[in-house]
């Protein structure tokens, strides 16, 4: 009788931990509609999230984005055509017009983790991101550091920025700000050059600025790598500015380049790939019945000449993975 009590309990144990390898294997189809595709940083958070997929033969990762940061109906017609689709059981979204996605979504039961830039609304249970605000702040008191040292008395800052009233670019703003004034300088906010996140427009932002200020600006920070990189080349030759430190946001491999070659000073780094990942993982955890921190932080730092080669080469392994 004990020998039999004591099959049927093995027995018992064998069939749980049987179920248990079963809905852990469960297959999963996962939306990853981002703001774009179109650019190098936005290609690590596409690489971070198919390499969850990779790892985990069973979660099946569709990666898709608009084809610029300004596109936004080509971005909510992919938002509208996915939330329809019932073959997929959870969402990652980095919305172009938070406010526009978070009616969107309205009412959906299924999970969505919202990536790199925040989507006010119940139905998101989480963000993946860096916390802008005070990566930001880290970027602006190093340029501000740095200014001191190459020798400029004042340190005047101005942004150009990316596209005007999005949540991403306004923490980035705040944070650069809060940055260089902790160091003693002046961000000057009624100076600020909107050039919606495209180099070909910081290239005219830059122009303007070196016609209103021909003395020179202590710190050009901008609200991504392309655009610090395009208001470098385009101050280049200008005796007035061969000390401004340029600063830009994203650490992306271009950046490294540009930062060794003397051009772009250096940038605060985010980590997109992890995004990418960590944001597909969070919906499968999710589904799994995991209750989600509201915030996962992905990670910041600042590259300068001294770190760009090490940071190049990490870059690089993620997309050759």
């Amino acid at each position: 009788m004990k020998t039999k009590k004591l099959l049927a309990a093995v027995l018992s144990v064998v069939m749980v931990l049987s179920l248990a390898v079963c809905a852990s294997a469960k297959d999963y189809n996962i939306s990853v509609i981002l703001k774009t595709t179109a650019s190098e940083y936005w290609g690590y958070v596409v690489a971070g999230a198919r390499a969850y997929g990779k790892d985990h033969p069973n979660v099946h990762v569709q990666v898709k984005g608009a084809t610029s940061e300004t596109a936004y109906d080509e971005q909510q017609n992919m938002i509208e055509t996915d939330m329809n689709n019932s073959d997929i059981d959870g969402y990652v979204i980095a919305p172009l017009q938070a406010d526009m996605v978070a009616n969107m979504i309205s009412g959906q039961k299924k999970p969505i983790v919202a990536v790199d830039t925040a989507i006010e609304a119940p139905e998101v249970l989480s963000f993946v991101g860096t916390g802008n605000e005070s990566a930001g702040k880290l970027g602006g008191a190093e340029a501000a550091k740095l200014a001191k040292q190459r020798g400029w008395e004042k340190i005047y800052c101005i942004e150009i920025a990316g596209v005007q009233g999005d949540s991403t670019n306004e923490a980035r703003m705040r944070g650069y700000a809060a940055g260089v004034e902790s160091e003693g300088g002046t961000f000057l906010f009624n100076e600020i050059q909107y050039a919606n996140a495209e180099a070909n427009q910081a290239v005219a932002c830059m122009e303007a600025i070196m016609q209103n200020h021909p003395e020179g600006i202590a710190i050009i920070c901008a609200n991504n790598d392309d655009m610090a990189m395009a208001a470098a080349r385009a101050a280049a030759g200008n005796e007035a500015y061969k000390n401004t430190v340029f600063l830009g946001f994203d650490g992306i491999q271009s950046a490294c380049n540009s930062i060794l070659a003397g051009e772009e000073t250096m940038s605060v780094c985010q980590e997109g790939y992890t995004m990418g990942y960590n944001a597909v993982d969070a919906v499968v955890r999710a589904l799994q019945g995991e209750k989600l921190q509201p915030f996962i932080d992905a990670g910041a730092s600042v590259v300068s000449p001294a770190t760009a080669q090490a940071r190049l080469d990490q870059l690089k392994r993620y997309l050759n993975d």
